[in-house]
């Protein structure tokens, strides 16, 4: 398992390396630990839950991480996110007046790419440079302009003076950044998304971090994306949030 993935997932889910690589699952209290991922985060956390290594990690209050470790001791990873689980789960979020916000799959890569940029003009921004993005809905997805995970890297591909797609990385971590990618509607299929991620993701990887791509689970197109650009499924992840 690639060792700042499991470093990283041990503080965001409060507990220990070791913890990560073993077969059983865990349940702790959640602490906002220095070095956590920050990306949108909320001022507190109910429940949060990742499916990983073949088993899960549960953190939250000490009430519901009570309930958890009670049902869910013995189920593993493979089929934790099926219907019985997440219906019993809703209605126990439902009961401290919580419900499931999200569950997305996380992508990550350790290889550098080779990326065929010809027919395409390349600009790359940094820092302060991607300002000028700001509130451009064309490229919502590619930055956030989060003050807790900011907009630290990002690269376009334009033809005739006309930006067709745009990659962005954000600082979620001081060793982990996340992709997002925008394409023009009418440039999808050309495989300009998977171009710039993939270019993206290898500066990220030269500069000694982990670059890393979350999505929507019934969002295929974007999964394609990640695969296409060198990406394997990593671990799954379920945010809560008050109703």
């Amino acid at each position: 398992m690639n060792k700042i993935l499991c470093e990283q997932l041990a503080i965001d889910y409060c507990c220990t390396p070791e913890d990560i690589l073993d077969d059983k699952n865990h349940f702790t209290k959640h602490e906002f630990l220095p070095g956590r991922r920050k990306f949108r985060e909320e001022e507190e956390c109910f429940l949060k839950i990742a499916a990983i290594n073949g088993k899960v990690l549960f953190c939250g209050n000490a009430e519901i991480i009570k309930w958890c470790s009670e049902n869910f001791k013995g189920d593993g990873s493979e089929w934790f996110f099926e219907g019985e689980n997440l219906s019993l789960l809703v209605d126990r979020l439902g009961e401290s007046e919580y419900m499931i916000k999200s569950i997305h799959p996380f992508f990550i890569s350790e290889t550098i790419s080779d990326v065929d940029t010809k027919d395409f003009e390349i600009d790359w921004y940094r820092d302060e440079e991607i300002e000028r993005f700001r509130g451009d809905e064309r490229f919502d997805e590619a930055y956030s302009f989060s003050e807790d995970a900011p907009d630290v890297l990002g690269v376009s591909a334009s033809k005739d003076g006309k930006i067709l797609g745009m990659a962005g990385a954000s600082r979620d971590s001081e060793t982990m950044w996340q992709i997002g990618i925008n394409v023009d509607p009418d440039c999808r299929e050309a495989g300009i998304g998977k171009m710039l991620v993939a270019l993206l993701k290898n500066e990220i990887l030269k500069k000694g971090l982990l670059p890393f791509y979350g999505t929507s689970v019934s969002h295929l197109a974007s999964q394609r994306v990640a695969i296409g650009a060198g990406f394997l499924p990593a671990w799954f992840e379920m945010a809560t949030e008050k109703i």
